[in-house]
């Protein structure tokens, strides 16, 4: 791996191939018949990959996957919504600031960052406040990495009659989210993740029944998600430019993803990833920060070496130098350091990158790699 196209261990950008790349090549017109039709295909096809076909519609946006989020509540939850975020990191954070900022009502959910939502707290909340109207929650929390039991709490949700918007960001095509059996009123990703796209993209499924009542919710006319399905129903255009370069990677992508086997395939390889990475890095000392039986297999949070002579921006530069890319931790009070195992990069990959590691550490003079272990 060459310095100049350093493999990216990071919760997206990812990675792509070469064919995925070699398809934003070539100029579209936004109203063309033929990039209409790519932007139709993506659409059916980001329905069968979660089973709404017939019964949701997908709704695509530019931007990165926040923007897609934005427009998700903003289109959903009606003004006088009250929304209940369950909290155990970062970008459930975000999502808390959203409905702040877009003036809904809001309550929480506080956790600490190495544990899962509970669907028994949510459900307290729910019968405890009838003026909730949706649950916002996110599936993978790649603050730290915890995989949240989604399939629990939408059914919790659903008997509460409230609404939910899943936050899939890190973990659509890669772990399974079902509409036949697990309701949800939408569930939202982007390009950039493991469907192994490039970043400019988000996407909404919604419950087609949900959407059709959703007119004049939004505060914002670009995040009308509304308006932008019912202008592509009619049209089958998008309302304003789209990015048409990332749209096209992202059609080139789904067909790989198809080819390689779809959700069993492509979860399954990053399953494969996250285990040789924790299980590299054990050899190395490397403690990772949780339990294994609420790690996802989308990334990782390791404790930093406690070593005096550890710095994260050093030990970044230095691993990048040997053709990887990490992420910092997210983590407000414990030093971490995050590896990615999503993306494009072979069964090499995670084995280079933990001896990219053990370089580093030679390199930094650092020995002491694993602190006494917290009481």
């Amino acid at each position: 791996m060459s310095q100049a196209a350093p493999i990216l261990l990071t919760p997206g950008p990812l990675t792509t191939s070469d064919r995925t790349r070699q398809a934003m090549l070539r100029d579209w017109g936004s109203w063309d018949a033929d990039f209409n039709q790519i932007t139709a295909r993506i659409r059916k096809e980001v329905l069968n990959i979660v089973h709404g076909t017939g019964t949701h519609e997908c709704v695509p946006l530019q931007g990165s996957g926040t923007f897609s989020v934005e427009a998700a509540i903003g289109t959903l939850v009606p003004r006088n919504g009250h929304v209940l975020v369950p909290s155990n990191g970062a970008y459930c954070q975000r999502l808390a600031k959203i409905c702040k900022v877009l003036g809904r009502r809001l309550t929480t959910i506080d956790y600490t960052e190495e544990k899962q939502v509970s669907p028994a707290d949510v459900d307290r909340a729910l019968a405890a406040d009838p003026t909730i109207t949706h649950v916002a929650v996110v599936h993978c929390e790649t603050g730290a990495g915890v995989l949240n039991p989604l399939h629990e709490i939408a059914l919790v949700v659903a008997k509460h009659g409230r609404g939910l918007i899943i936050d899939a960001m890190s973990s659509f095509g890669a772990l399974e989210i079902d509409a036949r059996r697990t309701p949800f009123d939408a569930v939202v990703a982007a390009s950039g993740k493991c469907l192994e796209g490039v970043p400019g993209m988000g996407f909404v499924v919604i419950k087609r029944s949900t959407l059709e009542k959703c007119e004049g919710n939004c505060h914002s006319l670009s995040m009308d998600l509304y308006d932008q399905w019912v202008y592509m129903e009619k049209t089958t255009q998008w309302r304003f430019t789209p990015p048409t370069h990332v749209v096209a990677a992202l059609d080139t992508a789904i067909a790989q993803y198809v080819e390689e086997g779809g959700l069993p395939a492509r979860g399954g390889r990053y399953a494969r990833n996250c285990k040789a990475l924790i299980d590299g890095l054990a050899t190395l000392g490397f403690r990772s920060f949780l339990d294994p039986a609420i790690q996802a297999p989308i990334i990782v949070t390791f404790h930093a070496p406690d070593d005096a002579n550890y710095d994260f921006k050093t030990f970044y530069q230095e691993v990048k130098k040997r053709g990887y890319i990490l992420y910092p931790g997210k983590l407000t009070q414990v030093e971490t350091f995050r590896v990615g195992c999503m993306g494009h990069f072979g069964d090499a990959g995670i084995p280079g990158a933990v001896a990219a590691i053990a370089d580093t550490l030679k390199a930094m003079g650092i020995r002491q790699v694993t602190a006494a272990e917290p009481a």
